[in-house]
């Protein structure tokens, strides 16, 4: 079984809007079908639409936990913390983690000056996220 991944591109088809397509670039072996793992693009304001696209995927599928690929993100915007927060609070009611990794240090910064360093799990990338949704469930 392979993780749910969404494209980098956006959302090119029905499946990949639906999070449904598999990510076959993964090296990872037995990732739990019960994650989704989304890579961010890289600049605002699509980091914030996409995070939005994905609590309107998750909100329809309240069994999994996420994990937010911050690779090449150096900035993000107040509507996409408002999107990370939102997406949090759901997962946490329904016994699921979001967790975001490959954060860069200047966004990281921008976590822990806000004071949400303590709400939000991090790993330094992927794989160690995958191994904390594991301990999730």
């Amino acid at each position: 079984m392979w993780a749910k991944f969404l494209s980098i591109k956006g959302f090119e088809t029905y499946e990949d809007r639906m999070g449904l397509n598999e990510r076959a670039k993964m090296d990872t072996q037995n990732v739990p079908e019960d994650v989704i793992v989304v890579d961010l693009p890289s600049q605002e304001p699509q980091i914030a639409n996409k995070l939005k696209s994905i609590n309107e995927i998750v909100s329809n599928r309240a069994d999994c936990n996420v994990i937010i690929d911050f690779d090449g993100v150096e900035i993000i915007t107040s509507s996409s913390i408002s999107n990370l927060i939102i997406l949090h609070k759901f997962l946490h009611e329904h016994g699921h983690k979001l967790i975001l990794c490959n954060i860069a240090f200047v966004t990281k910064c921008i976590f822990t000056v806000a004071g949400l360093d303590s709400i939000f799990d991090f790993a330094d990338d992927t794989s160690a996220a995958l191994a904390i949704a594991h301990c999730a469930t």
